[in-house]
């Protein structure tokens, strides 16, 4: 047991080292910095309290993940993010409980969860507020994600690596069923009579597991800075009152035309506020045309127009540019979006569209 905080401590610490000296260290870099130092302190002082009490005390580790995934979410995807004081003050239930660990000097254990005494309240407040802090902080975290994913397809045409935060829902996911399986471990070693340990080297092996993949994803992830605006935008087949139905119609007309004759897709870094300059209308007024009146978000109406460039080569007898090429030339900016879109619009990969034309050619 004691190995494994020594591991997680010196591992966590090597992580915070990596990342805050990253070339460009952004307020997501510093955060998560932070939250592996205190990873790393968390795991050391449950070494020391092996060493001297024989016993880990309360572990806290919960209450430390909860707000600094959320603040680290935060930071990488919100324009305006800025660090400040104030948001220590979510560290504040983790502060507290450790702080009061070392007060009653008693280990959290589930054989003595139900003792009375002055340790019996902190049991219940430590769960309860436990609880609170994962609901809380899960769902702002994934509703978060999720507005993130939405926002990059109303803004962007070609959605690079960095933009892309999957690994971050893989998280969510990692950590819902890193605390089923202490909950589900902790109920059947308090009801079987088995090592109350278990619970907790479950516990900081899955928190070392979480030290190398943030350590892992955390260097390469660059911040997004998205601008979530504040207007309300219109859903798929909602019309928004905001925009007069005169209106509406010229900014359909008027995007319709400059895709076709300008062919703005063909620019692989094409987003929508670009765009917005290129016809001289506000952004969140095209989203809500693309949205309500066409169906379609950004992303997919400018890939539609790509993927029709690209059937409209592979089906020229004089095309002799490979596939890859083809997709480069039509404005996809790597070769496994330009397959991927391909696939989703049509329901064929482009070499299977191609071997389709020339099947009907000798057919």
């Amino acid at each position: 047991m004691e190995t494994i905080y020594w591991i997680g401590f010196s591992q966590s610490i090597f992580a915070a080292v990596l990342i805050g000296s990253k070339k460009e260290n952004s307020a997501a870099d510093k955060i998560l910095t932070a939250w592996l130092s205190l990873l790393g302190i968390e795991f050391f002082t449950c070494a020391l309290d092996y060493r001297i009490f024989g016993d880990p005390l309360l572990s806290s580790s919960f209450l430390l993940i909860n707000p600094a995934f959320y603040l680290y979410v935060k930071s990488l995807i919100l324009k305006d993010f800025r660090l400040k004081y104030s948001q220590l003050l979510h560290l504040a239930p983790f502060i507290v409980f450790e702080t009061i660990a070392y007060w009653l000097n008693k280990p959290f254990s589930l054989a003595n969860f139900f003792e009375s005494g002055i340790s019996h309240w902190y049991n219940y407040l430590f769960s309860a507020v436990t609880m609170v802090s994962w609901f809380h902080y899960n769902t702002a975290s994934s509703f978060l994600i999720f507005r993130h994913r939405n926002k990059l397809m109303d803004d962007f045409s070609n959605i690079e690596n960095h933009k892309k935060i999957t690994w971050l829902y893989f998280i969510v996911i990692f950590y819902n069923l890193y605390c089923l399986t202490i909950v589900i471990t902790s109920l059947l070693t308090f009801i079987l009579r088995l090592d109350f340990l278990i619970p907790h080297i479950i516990n900081y092996s899955a928190l070392l597991l979480l030290v190398y993949i943030l350590a892992y994803y955390g260097l390469h992830q660059k911040t997004i800075s998205l601008w979530f605006e504040k207007e309300v935008r219109g859903m798929p087949g909602i019309r928004s009152l905001q925009i007069p139905e005169n209106r509406r119609s010229l900014i359909r007309q008027e995007l319709e035309k400059h895709f076709i004759q300008e062919k703005p897709y063909l620019n692989p870094d094409l987003n929508m506020t670009l765009l917005a300059d290129q016809l001289n209308i506000p952004k969140h007024q095209l989203t809500d045309v693309l949205n309500a009146d066409m169906g379609a978000n950004f992303f997919l109406y400018v890939n539609g127009f790509r993927v029709e460039a690209v059937k409209k080569l592979l089906s020229d007898p004089r095309n002799r540019y490979s596939i890859e090429a083809i997709g480069y030339e039509c404005g996809f900016s790597s070769k496994s979006s330009f397959f991927t879109v391909f696939k989703k619009l049509t329901g064929l990969t482009p070499l299977e569209y191609k071997n389709s034309l020339s099947a009907k050619g000798e057919s």
